[in-house]
């Protein structure tokens, strides 16, 4: 149960009052540290940590489907004709005992394209129901966070929640596979289809804006689109979306690169590193989300008057002391 303070809607606002420039001048007339230390107040009473993991775990099961996915389309495709690309990056993001699972999966043998072809395709539509279900959590954590109790009707929830999974967390994996193994898909293309140094150098600085530019869209229809009220002008929402954005890459890059060169996560979980790794990422994106989310709504909280987060603390232990040696239920301390 949520204890933050609803942020009223601002029907009555223009969009002139609800800028990008207005938000400036929110943010430097309250200031940049006390609308984070509030902003951290809004997303812990609102559950955000809760919410965070449950996402987390949602988004561990939407992912895994998409890998088994990757590996039905290696065996589609076929040695001769980009099933190694997709193979290389599929061992780049998903480190561990899987390398002789993927050659395997690159015979020509008709079982195995049989295989591969059930694995696609269930591999896509449990993806998808699995996203969807994450869409849903994401609406569930938002609304708290804005101090909304009840999320949309069923029917009207999980509609919007399949859309949000096409046009947000479809481009949102896209971008974390090009961030995390777009190194690994553009050496595997160089190396099995003479791909030049200069493609190469050429892709090595596109990855980066491509990646971005996927997150953002996802970051901004979701920021835009979960929430159970009426949101302003993404040039307001742009202040939370640019820190979800900021801590989800340090993240994922700092994440990435532990796991690739600390020889002690590799050992202490051995099979299971590309696991852990994704349950830690998991947890990492849905912090980074909720906590954007909940900086984007307490300045706009703070534009409206509402500067307080959460709602106040009504619990008195001395006097639930008291009444507890007075009913006799309390014998010692």
């Amino acid at each position: 149960m949520s204890s933050t303070k609803l942020v009223p809607e601002t029907r009555l606002m223009t969009e002139n009052e609800l800028s990008a420039d207005d938000a400036w001048h929110t943010l430097r007339r309250h200031g940049g540290w006390c609308l984070l230390r509030d902003a951290f107040v809004r997303f812990r009473y609102g559950d955000g940590f809760s919410h965070s993991r449950a996402l987390g775990l949602q988004l561990c099961l939407a992912v895994v489907p998409f890998l088994i996915a990757l590996t039905g389309l290696i065996t589609d495709l076929g040695v001769d004709e980009g099933g190694k690309v997709v193979a290389d990056t599929v061992l780049a993001i998903t480190p561990g005992q899987s390398e002789a699972m993927v050659q395997d999966l690159l015979t020509d043998s008709e079982r195995s394209e049989d295989a591969g072809e059930l694995a696609l395709t269930l591999g896509l539509l449990t993806g998808l129901v699995a996203l969807t279900t994450t869409m849903a959590q994401i609406e569930r954590g938002a609304n708290r966070i804005y101090g909304v109790e009840r999320d949309r009707p069923a029917l009207a929830k999980y509609l919007r929640a399949t859309v949000l999974a096409v046009v947000a967390g479809v481009p949102a994996l896209a971008g974390f596979l090009i961030l995390v193994g777009g190194r690994a898909m553009g050496e595997s293309v160089r190396r099995h289809y003479e791909w030049g140094d200069a493609a190469m150098a050429g892709w090595d600085v596109i990855r980066w804006p491509l990646s971005l530019g996927l997150t953002v869209i996802a970051v901004a229809v979701l920021f835009r689109h979960a929430p159970r009220r009426r949101q302003p002008g993404l040039s307001w929402l742009v202040f939370g979306a640019a820190i979800a954005i900021a801590i989800w890459w340090l993240a994922s890059l700092l994440l990435a690169a532990y796991v690739k060169y600390s020889g002690g996560f590799g050992q202490t979980y051995g099979a299971l590193t590309g696991m852990m790794a994704l349950l830690l990422w998991a947890n990492l994106t849905g912090m980074a989300l909720f906590g954007g989310l909940a900086f984007a709504a307490q300045l706009e909280a703070m534009r409206i008057g509402v500067e307080e987060p959460a709602q106040p603390d009504l619990w008195q232990p001395e006097a639930h002391r008291e009444d507890l040696f007075d009913t006799g239920e309390m014998t010692s301390l």
